[in-house]
């Protein structure tokens, strides 16, 4: 029986591949020297090699031992990070905001072309403002080429695993370290700075490098917003169905529809959204509100709205059932109580059954949360992306954009793992992505439990 090892080798580019199946018979005793180094970079995963030498301006700087280029390594990574994030500010930023602006006034423009409001003088004034935005925008893009001329000038000479020398520009070198000179604290301190730059980077390398910040905020904005959806909606529902609908035929009917609707599969919720809710409701819209930016859809496509309407849906049920629960649990000696005092039914329901009944509400928002959260195939149909280039919220009025496309944790795994181009390199990012999910599933559950709890032991004295 031959006995096969998995081997990471490292340096992509170099070898072709980072993971290699190695005989157990060609694997010798291994040492394990102190100065070998490990570099994260932008592009092309890991480098693994020995660090020879830092160039300045062309020049190799002198060095006396190791000791000092290690030094030398830590000021130059140091300074080409900082100009590397001035750069990214500035064009994520500032950039970004100009480009936004200067769309807006191409819009507002064609718009009052359209409307047939667009006199000379607001062409002038269109024409100014464009000018003076482009003249911004002039300065600022050559501040960029600057700071990135900068950060591309140094590089680092490396002694890969072969002998070879390779020259890493330092705009590409993320982190260096040397693995073998850590004691455990110090490999402590390093595994939380990896967790932390899983939590907060975005991602790059097609997904299978940095971390997972969009598809993060992104889970957990829609969520958040699926919530507040089909809460109203869902004890609305629940409130007429016991309180006010009579027991009749049609009651039955629509009765049976929630209980149905629960068993939909969830790509049909997904196709339904897609038909509905982006081409006639979304399209509507555009043709309405946005008639300057067609044929470019603004509501008409996929995005984080129609994704957190599409949830609701599919959670809605489970809310109304939930609800129902709840109220039923209440006695009817209470409300006629209530009625006999004075009370009105709508101030019986506001200010007695409703907040008995918020603890079941409320299990009804974590088993919604729970099921929204991990949901991933109708998700594909009205708004989820592999990468999405902004957030849906930012400092640009306003503010909040809900018919932007979104990432989506559940969605990241898929990708990552199975239409990932290297998915041995990227299993371990599936396992810490799938924890993740995990980790904010119980987060928003727990904060829901907390807030039935309190509920619960608020309004207990009611219930004796």
């Amino acid at each position: 029986m031959v006995t096969r090892y998995l081997v990471k080798t490292g340096n992509r580019e170099l070898v072709g591949l980072d993971f290699r199946w190695i005989l157990a018979t060609n694997i010798r005793s291994r040492i394990e020297p102190k100065d070998i180094a490990i570099i994260e970079r932008s592009k092309n995963g890991f480098f693994y090699g020995f660090p020879v030498a830092v160039v300045e301006n062309g020049q190799r700087l002198p060095t006396t031992d190791k000791q000092q280029l290690a030094q030398q390594l830590a000021a130059n990574i140091s300074r080409v990070s900082t100009l590397v994030d001035e750069a990214k500010s500035l064009q994520k930023h500032d950039i970004g905001n100009i480009n936004y602006q200067l769309e807006q006034l191409r819009l507002d423009e064609r718009a009052d072309k359209l409307n047939g409001s667009l006199t000379s003088a607001k062409q002038h004034a269109y024409l100014a403002q464009t000018e003076a935005l482009q003249q911004s925008y002039k300065i600022l893009e050559q501040a960029l080429f600057e700071l990135r001329a900068q950060a591309s000038r140094d590089s680092i000479v490396m002694l890969d695993m072969s002998g070879k020398e390779v020259s890493l520009k330092l705009n590409t070198v993320l982190d260096l370290t040397y693995p073998n000179q850590l004691n455990w604290l110090q490999k402590l301190a390093q595994w939380g700075s990896g967790l932390a730059k899983f939590v907060v980077d975005d991602p790059r390398e097609a997904n299978t490098e940095g971390g997972v910040f969009p598809a993060i905020f992104g889970t957990v904005f829609m969520v958040m917003l699926m919530a507040v959806i089909v809460m109203p909606f869902g004890v609305v529902a629940a409130i007429y169905l016991h309180e006010y609908a009579s027991k009749g035929p049609i009651t039955k009917i629509i009765r049976i529809a929630v209980i149905n609707l629960a068993g939909v599969p969830s790509i049909v919720y997904g196709v339904f959204g897609l038909g509905f809710f982006v081409y006639m409701v979304g399209g509507s819209i555009d043709n309405l509100f946005y008639p300057e930016a067609l044929p470019t859809p603004t509501f008409g496509s996929p995005g984080v709205l129609w994704s957190a309407l599409t949830l609701a849906i599919l959670t809605l049920p489970v809310v109304i059932v939930s609800t129902e629960e709840g109220l039923s649990r209440i006695p009817s000696s209470i409300r006629q109580g209530s009625l006999a005092l004075g009370a009105t039914k709508a101030e019986t329901l506001w200010r007695i059954v409703l907040p008995m009944a918020s603890p079941a509400i409320m299990t009804g928002l974590i088993l919604a949360v729970a099921r929204a959260a991990g949901e991933v195939a109708p998700l594909m149909l009205v708004g989820v992306v592999k990468l999405a280039p902004t957030l849906p919220v930012d400092l640009n009025f306003p503010f909040v954009h809900l018919e932007r496309k979104f990432m989506h944790l559940g969605f990241h795994i898929y990708d990552v793992g199975f239409q990932s181009p290297n998915v041995e390199a990227a299993r371990p990012l599936v396992y810490a992505t799938s924890f993740l999910l995990v980790t904010v599933i119980v987060a928003l559950n727990l904060t829901a439990i907390g807030i039935r709890n309190h509920l619960r032991e608020k309004y207990r004295a009611l219930e004796s």
